[in-house]
């Protein structure tokens, strides 16, 4: 097996650190052993085929799962097993690969819900305004059911959703599902400008590894429910070929 290889990363404040990281569902071992940090403002990315356990990792820390053993820092507080509605009061937010709108409800019903915990009208107001001024389609398209929408378009919209809530931490799932390239360089431009300009700490799970380290700092390799390599996107992408890892 490849030996898991630290990437040397300088500056910036540890936010979210995994230390032997064990999870799955019910008896059922998935993760094993799983050690990653991101500090605040990076854009880490995991890849590795379907099934190496990179959503059970996601939905883990979020606290859809509760570990099977080792430890979830996030800003240096134990999490692991807490609830999805406490990380998300401590500033996380998880998007998932599907179903990550609430179709039936308007493009402007969705914003709302995203900030239903924040009892400030002013923030509320302000944090639309920037989620508008990223994604302008979203304005123009407020009173549209979010169903009806296409991919790429829901695709902002969750992020926009994901925006209202202030989140320190954004867990992404597979954001380019289905969408055409040009939607899909689009999108991870929003990442990365939400990192770059509003400090987003950004993990990202993603099978289109080309798209994924032009936006990341970081990346790991998972397979088999492992990281066995860890690199900057630089070194990643000096490599002439990924498939050889998975």
């Amino acid at each position: 097996m490849t030996q898991a290889t630290a990437a040397t990363v300088t500056g910036g404040e540890e936010l979210l650190v995994l230390k032997g990281l064990q999870a799955g569902y019910g008896k059922k071992h998935v993760v094993f052993d799983v050690d990653l940090h991101l500090k605040k403002g990076e854009i880490v990315t995991i890849i590795g085929h379907n099934g190496a356990g990179k959503t059970t990792t996601l939905k883990t820390i979020f606290g859809m799962l509760p570990p099977l053993g080792g430890s979830i820092s996030y800003g240096g507080e134990e999490v692991g097993g807490s609830s999805c509605r406490r990380n998300v009061l401590r500033g996380m937010s998880y998007i998932p690969a599907e179903r990550f709108v609430f179709s039936d409800l308007s493009v402007l019903d969705n914003l709302r819900l995203g900030a239903m915990h924040v009892s400030d009208s002013g923030v509320r107001d302000a944090r639309r305004s920037r989620v508008h001024e990223m994604f302008p389609l979203l304005e123009e398209r407020s009173a549209q059911r979010a169903g009806t929408m296409s991919g790429g378009q829901q695709r902002m919209l969750s992020l926009g959703l994901a925006m209202m809530s202030g989140p320190k931490l954004l867990l992404l799932d597979e954001p380019s599902l289905g969408l055409a390239p040009a939607l899909v360089a689009e999108i991870f431009d929003g990442v990365r400008r939400l990192a770059d300009e509003e400090g987003l700490t950004v993990l990202l799970l993603e099978q289109n590894v080309g798209q994924a380290l032009r936006i990341a700092d970081r990346a790991y390799v998972m397979r088999a429910g492992r990281i066995i390599l860890e690199e900057t996107a630089d070194q990643m992408r000096a490599r002439k070929d990924y498939w050889d890892l998975f």
